[in-house]
């Protein structure tokens, strides 16, 4: 296969990384009530503050936030290192929104970021210990032995603690480090909307989505809203069937993708192979030129969430990543270059003869794209990262 392949690639460096240690806590130390009262006034403080910055003409300093909000903060009675990070976190919130162009941010979840100032963590005990006033609540944690086991030894750096649905969650950062080995190939993923398709150089496998599943319950959730247009924002049994529905839609998108990334990053972390994806910077403007029916499945596609999965998992095992060049993976022979013409979803190449369907022609081309990437063409620059010992 000597197809013409884009040589723009790029990848996901060597370095520190964050990941975070979710789970639903219970206090055993402390009133729950008193938290949430303190929760209350951390949104209330937090509003007022982006409230003010969002009035002035041009968003100050982070000295000049100090000197404007410090004081009133401190007669909420939170410790000095909550009220800074009151400040800071609504300076970046108003920033990111003023300069995307959207309207002012209105806090509605209970929710608090704290670091190594206002928080213990220990996991030994599975348990944190927060504070934002003047007293300290002991959260234990209620998740599985084994996934709290996998944190043990990393280095946390903040705690976010938030009530939702009537429960409290906790969600540790932690930084670990990523060094990638080097690959002795590389496996491609095409992800369609019901399969995603891989191709190592020896195979095409390919993978059953659940996004099917997951749109037919925002469809149905959407045909409430049609059936009663007017009574559903008021009625609670439609509203809750239709949160529901959304809720179920979200939930099959997370979890399938969590549950892939792993499988396709344990398989690539056997063979030590490297992951090649396709680089989606450019989807969000793609969608503009589609039809309403498809931009409304690729929004719930979840194009960007599985990617994520996947290059998370692969993070966490030190497995490597290149993204590539996604034009024209699906409509350019691998075999000579040439432009496919197709019949259905089989692509046929007049000048070779070469015959694949629509997601192996993608897989294979992602490929190529990856493995040019690493070796480089003939008179170019080496690409590949350089020979350690185990590979010599």
């Amino acid at each position: 296969m000597r197809g013409f392949v884009h040589r723009s690639a790029r990848w996901i460096p060597e370095g520190v990384y964050r990941r975070a240690l979710k789970a639903e806590v219970e206090v055993v130390e402390g009133d729950v009530n008193e938290l949430l009262w303190d929760l209350t006034l951390y949104r209330h403080a937090m509003q007022k503050v982006v409230d003010a910055l969002w009035d002035l003409d041009k968003i100050p300093k982070k000295s000049q936030a100090h000197h404007l909000f410090y004081s009133i903060l401190r007669n909420y009675s939170f410790r000095a290192h909550v009220t800074r990070n009151i400040y800071n976190y609504a300076l970046a919130l108003v920033k990111a929104v003023k300069e995307n162009g959207g309207s002012k941010p209105t806090l509605r979840k209970l929710s608090a970021r704290l670091d190594y100032c206002d928080a213990r963590v220990e996991l030994d005990e599975e348990a944190v210990k927060v504070i934002l006033r003047d007293k300290w609540y002991v959260l234990r944690i209620r998740h599985r032995k084994e996934y709290i086991e996998r944190f043990k030894g990393l280095r946390w750096k903040e705690v976010h603690v938030k009530y939702e649905n009537k429960k409290l969650y906790v969600s540790i950062v932690f930084e670990y480090g990523y060094k990638p080995y080097v690959p002795r190939g590389v496996i491609a993923l095409d992800v369609n909307l019901k399969t995603i398709t891989a191709y190592d150089d020896s195979e095409i496998r390919r993978f059953k989505t659940r996004f099917v599943d997951a749109l037919s319950k925002r469809r149905r959730a959407e045909e409430l809203q049609r059936k009663y247009p007017k009574r559903w924002r008021y009625s609670k049994r439609i509203l809750s069937r239709i949160r529901s529905l959304h809720r179920r839609a979200r939930n099959i998108v997370a979890d399938y993708c969590w549950k892939i990334a792993k499988q396709i990053a344990l398989y690539a972390k056997r063979r030590s192979y490297a992951i090649a994806l396709e680089d989606l910077n450019g989807l969000k403007e793609s969608l503009n030129s589609k039809s309403d029916k498809i931009t409304w499945k690729l929004s719930m596609f979840a194009y960007r969430r599985l990617q994520h999965s996947i290059i998370s998992k692969a993070l966490e095992y030190d497995v490597p990543v290149v993204i590539v060049d996604p034009r024209s993976t699906s409509s350019t022979c691998p075999r000579c270059g040439e432009r496919l013409v197709y019949t259905h979803k089989l692509g046929i190449c007049k000048k070779c003869g070469f015959t694949r369907d629509r997601d192996s022609i993608g897989a294979v081309n992602i490929w190529l794209r990856a493995l040019y990437a690493y070796a480089g063409a003939l008179g170019s620059l080496l690409r590949a990262p350089e020979v350690k010992d185990e590979a010599r």
